[in-house]
């Protein structure tokens, strides 16, 4: 449960009053959890910026088509980079139409072209077809394939929670492996990183939006490998990836995770911005309907990717 002693911002009291009422399933089910998942974010989130060009695409993956949806606030654009979006949800839950307005959001802030990833989800495709179809996606997109009509120069990843993860690691392959166009900048929010089960796993276990008894469900149908860096990219070496921002909320479980992740970037001599959110829940990046204070906090993460990317 909440604890007092712990800062919660006024309007993010209100949510979790909210969320808190309402009685827990008896059961979690993935197919009813997608689907809750999609009425809340048609609830909390903003809405969509208009945008010039949006088309839902496949890409080539290595269990077929994977879905793509490319967003661009121009019809037309010179050679720039482009941002890879990957989006949260545990390997579970979570779709392009659950973080489209994000997409929108990113496109028409940053003035670039995002490509969002529908990677398999588990149980149907546990570990590690999530990061399989993200580094896909990421090595077509780094070809400037011609469906997208753009030249790419460079990549970004971005995602938060599992998309987090994502993120970092497909960031590391294709700094291992380079693409046709490399890596710029991974943009880890709220990410997932290690095994553990304790710190801010335990403190805000319960009654702060996302609970333990959660991240075990989404693990238990993930099934990610212990001790394997994909999995878990705090195991990861860390030396030569590309810069980084971090981006962690205060009543979050995964917390510590991030900061650890972070800690780790800077210690291996990468480019690294963290950023700590007092008082905020997980996944604030797209409740910014029913949390005004998360969009001012997402145009502070969106103006450090502009700094990072003018460095």
């Amino acid at each position: 449960m909440a604890d007092d002693s712990i800062y919660v911002r006024p309007d993010v009291a209100g949510f979790l009053a909210l969320v808190n009422s309402v009685p827990q399933p008896e059961a979690l089910i993935p197919e009813e959890q997608r689907a809750g998942y999609i009425m809340m974010k048609q609830m909390t989130e903003a809405d969509p910026r208009p945008m010039a060009v949006i088309k839902d695409l496949t890409c080539p993956g290595p269990a077929g088509d994977i879905p793509v949806r490319f967003y661009d606030v121009r019809e037309s654009r010179d050679p720039s980079p482009v941002i890879l979006f990957f989006h949260g949800g545990g390997y579970v839950i979570g779709d392009l139409d659950t973080h489209n307005s994000l997409c929108t959001e990113l496109s028409h802030v940053l003035d670039l072209p995002v490509l969002a990833v529908d990677y398999r989800l588990a149980p149907e495709a546990p570990f590690p077809a999530a990061p399989d179809d993200c580094e896909a996606a990421a090595r077509w997109l780094a070809a400037s394939p011609a469906e997208l009509g753009r030249t790419v120069t460079g990549l970004v990843t971005i995602g938060g929670s599992a998309g987090g993860n994502l993120a970092t690691v497909t960031a590391r392959a294709l700094c291992t492996k380079p693409a046709a166009a490399p890596m710029l900048l991974q943009v880890l929010l709220y990410p997932a990183t290690d095994e553990s089960q304790d710190g801010s796993m335990d403190t805000f276990a319960e009654g702060h939006f996302l609970t333990k008894g959660a991240m075990d469900w989404f693990y238990d149908l993930y099934k990610p490998e212990s001790g394997n860096p994909r999995a878990f990219p705090l195991l990861a070496e860390a030396a030569g990836l590309c810069p980084a921002i971090v981006a962690t909320p205060g009543l979050d479980p995964l917390q510590d995770q991030g900061r650890r992740m972070a800690a780790k970037l800077v210690a291996a001599g990468v480019d690294t911005l963290y950023l700590h959110f007092p008082g905020l829940t997980h996944d604030f990046s797209t409740t910014r309907k029913a949390l005004p204070s998360a969009q001012a906090d997402m145009e502070k993460i969106m103006g450090a990717m502009k700094l990072m990317l003018g460095r």
